[in-house]
């Protein structure tokens, strides 16, 4: 493929490059670690996946990581899965996420906003102060290193404090969002038995109040193990009998005692969407998370002190996780709890303006909502404070990129990033050095060497191929819950390039060193060799203004041939009639590949997704396929269950 974008859309000034965290931490890294002091990014990059150990010692020395006891060696085994960080090392991530209270304690930690779009501040004291207070009930509860504490919990500082308390005394921390049905919940917790459960009574939500009591009353009776229930009283509501209070555990004013745990002791537990079967409980570690954070947070996204991070997530997706990380550089993280788009299409821009954000990350759905609802940000809000506007959930496509830059400002830094829960970061995105052009994520990470192969493990440049990650990162799972035998992880990532991590994205690694993402290569269409990414229809055809959503499949035949219908969501008083049809096919067929235009263009009441808002391409391909809905997918991961009920019906038709 050639290169189509010869000029960036954004360059950052001399100015900038001198600030930023990252060049500052490569003249240090030159001077103390051998690393190149000319050759800007690119450098650097090679040096950090070239020279593995001594990049991430450096970065435990840049930031300053408190080793209780210290290491023997960075890295004692490289194999993937099973590579050995930092053995013999201890230490606490609660501990360094919350350091900046020893020097700002009545700077504000957390600026929590709901649907009011009123920032409240809890100060770096306080939040210190609660998390002592909760660290040590929890310790009277019996809780101990390894024990595994829950929360279903919106995006409120509750949630934060309960992680950061749990992760002061060893716990595991897992959390699901109270929009989750007790199914879901269920499918998670008890594969991990939690010995406490944070709960609220409900939560708010596009002007609403969703009363949560009964499912709460549920997973009490379907969670054996808990030996403690902790009611957050949201909506006001008495606790229910047996609950404990949040705010009896949480008055004390006590120093809090950090547990020093193993670099590799878990911190938390992630799972998969879980479209297909249970969800995969993904264990992280202490020591892996941290470093890794520190480095994409510190590094990448160039936070410290002085700036505040506001990322649109909720507590059932990682973004949450990495968005508490935000306290490990002294920022200021901002939670949000309410709906995207209430009381209108604008709401993120406007708590971006009142909470002060220096740092915005949202979704790339939410970027073209904000196109096709003609918002106009730079206008309407007082943006100024914003830095940088990142997007993750699915690939940006070029014309969100042209939107934000016309649309919010010029100079603004444009960082479209891209990885996974299975690692709770990046693989490739945002280098504040570096300049942005359209559609592309400007670079692999540092100490992550990111490949774009071919089928035979061939690296490849200008081409697409599959996403791999050939050295360990600190924050690749240590394991999976209920994976003895570690074949569930193995088969989930190392089973098609031994010894390589293959995360399931087609991907191009272009010559000049970004990164293009082309959707999930489980998913691929592939007609008559041509391999192309879902994304690709998807930023084509919903350029279209009649066309809300729309859900492309490809399905091998069992008669050696090909089907590929494209399903579309149409907008409110759009029809689908000829006229309609030809101007999909003509889009495809110009701005991607006379191939790829569908075999069929079926109107649909609307496209599936997972619980945390992505598109569910292999359980629909599965359904066409004949597959069972049971089968194909689990219904607990589903935004729409009903949804699903058209393709199964579409498929029974059409045998």
């Amino acid at each position: 493929m050639s290169i189509v974008n010869p000029q960036p859309l954004w360059q950052p000034d001399p100015e900038r490059i001198a600030q930023a965290q990252i060049t500052k931490f490569q003249a240090w890294a030159a001077q103390h670690h051998g690393a190149p002091g000319e050759g800007g990014y690119t450098a650097l990059h090679r040096w950090s996946v070239d020279e593995l150990d001594t990049f991430w010692r450096a970065v435990t020395e840049w930031f300053d990581v408190r080793f209780a006891t210290p290491y023997a060696r960075v890295l004692a085994d490289r194999s993937m899965p099973g590579a050995q960080w930092f053995p013999g090392a201890t230490l606490n991530y609660a501990e360094h996420a919350l350091r900046a209270a020893a020097t700002r304690p009545d700077e504000a930690a957390l600026l929590y906003v709901d649907e009011t779009h009123e920032p409240r501040p809890v100060t770096w004291s306080e939040l210190r102060r609660q998390v002592g207070s909760l660290a040590a009930e929890l310790r009277a509860l019996g809780v101990r290193p390894g024990d595994r504490v829950s929360g279903y919990l919106p995006n409120i500082p509750q949630a934060v404090v309960a992680l950061l308390a749990t992760a002061a005394v060893g716990g595991v921390w897992t959390s699901c969002a109270p929009d989750f049905g007790a199914r879901s919940v269920l499918d998670r917790f008890q594969q991990v038995e939690p010995v406490v459960l944070f709960t609220v009574d409900g939560y708010r939500y596009g002007g609403k109040e969703h009363d949560r009591r009964d499912i709460v009353a549920e997973l009490r009776r379907e969670l054996p193990t808990l030996r403690a229930v902790v009611h957050i009283p949201l909506l006001g509501t008495e606790a229910p009998e047996g609950a404990l209070q949040w705010s009896a555990l949480t008055s004390a004013d006590t120093e809090p005692v950090f547990e020093q745990v193993p670099f590799d002791h878990p911190l938390w537990v992630l799972y998969s969407s879980g479209t297909t079967g249970l969800p995969k409980a993904i264990v992280q570690s202490q020591g892996g998370i941290l470093v890794e954070h520190l480095k994409q947070l510190g590094l990448h996204c160039d936070l410290g002190p002085e700036d505040r991070f506001f990322w649109y997530t909720s507590t059932g997706w990682m973004m949450w996780n990495f968005l508490v990380s935000g306290l490990l550089t002294g920022t200021t993280i901002v939670l949000y709890d309410g709906s995207p788009g209430y009381p209108d299409t604008g709401a993120q821009w406007r708590v971006a303006e009142r909470t002060g954000a220096t740092l915005y990350g949202t979704s790339a759905a939410y970027v073209m909502a904000c196109r096709k609802a003609d918002i106009h940000p730079g206008r309407d809000y007082d943006l100024s404070r914003v830095q940088c506007v990142a997007t993750t959930g699915s690939p940006l496509p070029p014309d969100g990129f042209r939107w934000l830059h016309d649309e919010v400002r010029h100079d603004l830094w444009i960082a479209s990033v891209s990885g996974g829960t299975d690692v709770c970061s990046c693989f490739a995105g945002a280098v504040p050095t570096l300049p942005v052009y359209i559609g592309e994520l400007q670079a692999p990470g540092l100490g992550t060497d990111l490949q774009s192969w071919d089928p035979s493990g061939k690296p490849l440049t200008d081409e697409v191929g599959e996403l791999v990650v050939t050295n360990p990162m600190p924050s690749m799972p240590i394991y999976f819950w209920n994976d003895p035998d570690g074949s569930r992880y193995h088969d989930s990532y190392f089973d098609t390039y031994p010894g390589v991590w293959r995360h399931g994205d087609w991907i191009t690694v272009t010559s000049r060193g970004s990164v293009i993402i082309h959707g999930r290569s489980d998913s691929t269409l592939n007609r008559q060799g041509v391999r192309m990414g879902s994304a690709d229809i998807y930023e084509a055809v919903e350029r279209l203004p009649e066309i809300r959503e729309s859900l492309v499949i490809g399905i091998e035949q069992p008669d050696g041939g090909y089907w590929m219908p494209l399903f579309v969501h149409l907008a409110p008083g759009a029809v689908l009639d000829e006229a309609l049809l030809n101007r999909i096919k003509q889009t495809i067929r110009e701005q991607l590949s006379p191939r790829h235009i569908p075999d069929e263009i079926i109107e649909v009441p609307g496209i599936p997704h997972t619980l945390t808002g992505k598109r569910i391409e292999v359980p629909v391909k599965r359904l066409l396929q004949g597959t069972p809905l049971e089968k194909a997918v689990n219904p607990g991961s589903i935004d729409n269950l009903d949804l699903l009920h058209f393709y199964e019906d579409l498929a029974r038709k059409r045998t």
